[in-house]
């Protein structure tokens, strides 16, 4: 029971008759309603009409600040999965449906199906294209230049192969310098750098170029870059100091060209002899050397009179590897002609034959393949010298 203004009481609880009393006008007029309204049930029932018609905008006022809150509420859990709608083109056919399984099925000639093939089929045809970078010498060891696609005959196994592309146009080169910093090397390191440097003059602008320098082990020193300038500030830190992994050198000049953008690589190496401290041994290279589509040049400089076998084996030693990738080794025994021979290579690069072939008979079956090259000189002409790869292996599938 609640005591009303008027000092009659009401049947309602205090709490509700408290909330009605807003006002002088509610004051003078509800306490009566109230007060009767057990006594009249049709006027209890009209004046809960009026109240609800006066609260009803604030109830639904209410509702509807309830609805809206819950999105906001569930955005903030961080579990929400953001699913953003399908862009769905106008030519484009909306996906078959299988009526056994409610699995969609995406037409064999969609878009995105025919731009994959388009990049798909040439490569799948450029893998059978097998690429031969040919090197020509005269009894002077002088460049031979001028010769034409009749002038060669080219063979895998004892089956000859048509000659599919033949260029010698001067292609951007990815190239790798092997530069011995071991402690045999302090009497000849500073021509040993003059002779990198002049070996980069002969570069296009568009080659790359990585360098490592090797003694105990073999260090990346200056990663792939077109500029010459950061190759040499890098090179003022090479100091001669212990032995020689020349072999390790070798090897990883070959992971490193897995790198290059070019599909032409070589690898020159400067050192003044044999290896006496590599993890990997000479057969295990040249396995490598066979594998990689890399052209291998060096530099020998070499005592006369060498006391350690493995400065004696030095020669035989580039002199085979480089042989296995269609390049050169080059033996000096005076640091002065360090430059001379580093620039003649470097033309050399820039003047070769390549020869494109395709087998007649396509195996994938990993195995290596013998190339021959056979040179068909015009009259007049001294013996020749042939410089070529002397193989490859086939691809597994």
């Amino acid at each position: 029971m609640a005591r009303l203004s008027d000092g009659g009481w009401s049947s309602r609880p205090e709490a509700l008759v408290r909330s009605l009393a807003v006002g002088p006008a509610r004051d003078r007029m509800e306490p009566r309603l109230l007060a009767e309204s057990s006594s009249n049930p049709a006027q209890t029932n009209d004046f809960r009409s009026r109240e609800f018609i006066r609260l009803g905008p604030l109830l639904l006022m209410f509702t509807a600040l309830l609805y809206l809150s819950v999105p906001v509420l569930a955005q903030t859990d961080i579990d929400d999965v953001h699913i953003e709608p399908r862009v769905v083109h106008k030519d484009a056919k909306p996906p078959a449906k299988d009526t056994t399984k409610d699995v969609p099925i995406v037409p064999e000639t969609t878009a995105s199906n025919s731009v994959l093939s388009a990049h798909v089929r040439p490569l799948k045809v450029d893998v059978d294209l097998v690429l031969v970078p040919v090197t020509i010498t005269d009894p002077m060891n002088r460049l031979v230049t001028g010769l034409e696609k009749d002038n060669f005959q080219l063979y895998e196994g004892n089956a000859p192969q048509q000659i599919r592309t033949f260029s010698s146009e001067d292609a951007p080169v990815s190239i790798g310098v092997i530069f011995d910093s071991s402690g045999s090397m302090a009497s000849k390191m500073d021509r040993a750098k003059e002779a990198v440097m002049e070996f980069f003059k002969t570069a296009n602008p568009q080659d790359e170029f990585f360098m490592i320098t090797f003694s105990d082990e073999p260090e990346v020193v200056s990663d792939f870059t077109s500029s010459v300038d950061e190759i040499q500030n890098k090179l003022i830190y090479a100091v001669p100091r212990k032995r020689t992994a020349l072999l390790d050198a070798i090897y990883m000049g070959l992971s490193k060209m897995r790198e290059a953008k070019y599909p032409k690589k070589a690898l020159l190496i400067i050192s003044d002899g044999g290896d006496n401290h590599s993890r990997y041994t000479e057969n295990e290279i040249k396995s490598m050397v066979k594998e990689a589509d890399v052209m291998i040049y060096a530099i020998g400089i070499y005592d006369r009179y060498a006391s350690a076998v493995e400065e004696r084996l030095g020669p035989q030693l580039l002199s085979d590897i480089t042989e296995l990738s269609g390049g050169r080794a080059f033996t000096i025994d005076n640091p002065n002609d360090l430059a001379d021979v580093a620039t003649k290579i470097g033309i050399e690069l820039r003047n070769q034959y390549v020869l494109g072939y395709r087998p007649n008979k396509v195996v994938h079956d990993g195995k290596w393949r013998k190339i021959k090259v056979k040179l068909l000189p015009p009259k007049g002409l001294p013996p020749l010298k042939v410089y070529a790869r002397t193989g490859y292996y086939a691809p597994a599938e």
